[in-house]
This record gives C-alpha cells, structure tokens and sequence, in this order.
C-alpha cells in the first residue's frame, strides 16, 4: 500500500529539482485525494448519463453537450487529485497519449461549439462519439498492451 502511495503521489519518480517538488506537491492527504477522485469522477459519469438523458427532450442538444463534455472533464481531471495537477499534465502530453490528448480536447470544444454557436445537432453528436473514443483510447494508454489489444482485435474482426 505504501508503494501506491508513492506512486501515486509521485514520490516514486527519480530526485527532482526543488522547484518540481515544490509544483508536484499536494497538501491534500492520501486519504482525502482519494476521496476527491471518487466525488469528481463519480460526478464526472453521472454528468454524462444525465447529458445522454436530456439529449432526448425538445431542444435538448444543447444542455446534452454541455452536461457530457462537463462530466468527460470532470472524469479526466479527477486522476488530478491522485498524482496531482502537474504530473497529470506531463502524462497527459506524453508521446503515448499526444494525439489521443490533442483529439479529445479538440473534441471537447468542438462539441460546444456545434451545440451552442454553431447549431448543429448532427456535428455536436459527432463530436461527443469522438469524445466517447479519444477518451477510451487515451484511457487505454495507461494499461501495458491495452492499445495493442484492442488494435489486434479489430484487425482480426475486418479481416
């Protein structure tokens, strides 16, 4: 448990520099960000139900949007409270995950601005399904041999 700990909370990188211990560090309790990446992703899954709920009523396309692309940030940036908002950011833009990162936070813009400037009902679902597939292919970057995997699988399903 104490190596998760460390892990988490980023103690298990190699010696820093003063100035990047002073940005990575958290005041918050191992226990407390826990808790806190539970509430924000938790929240993070419910906005996006109830945004997928609301796409259904008159008009609804525009609060759909919002409440989805609302509770895909809130997912993300709930992994901030376990390894802090910095670390998340370095990981983030790593090679593995910089296309992945780049389309989703395009996706999450685009998607507003379909919905709520641009008024196209067909554009802003679009965008939320790309949304749905950056985030399962950025989240898929974290687990060994995920993205392999999947490629494997579908390759052997076209095929």
């Amino acid at each position: 448990m104490e190596k998760l700990r460390r892990v988490l909370s980023g103690q298990d990188d190699e010696e820093q520099g003063l100035t990047a211990q002073v940005l990575d560090a958290s005041t918050l309790s191992f226990n407390t960000r826990l808790k806190w990446f539970a509430i924000c992703f938790v929240s993070g899954i419910f906005f996006s139900i109830l945004g997928t709920g609301l796409l259904w009523l008159p008009g609804g396309i525009k609060l759909f949007a919002v409440f989805y692309t609302f509770g895909n940030i809130a997912a993300l940036a709930s992994t901030c409270f376990l390894m802090g908002p910095l670390k998340q950011l370095k990981k983030m833009f790593e090679t593995t995950r910089l296309l992945a990162t780049i389309i989703m936070l395009l996706c999450f813009v685009l998607t507003l601005c379909a919905a709520l400037w641009w008024h196209k009902k067909g554009l802003a679902v679009l965008f939320c399904i790309l949304q749905f597939l950056s985030m399962t292919w950025y989240s898929l970057s974290y687990i060994p041999y995920a993205r392999d995997a999947v490629i494997k699988c579908c390759s052997s399903l076209l095929s």
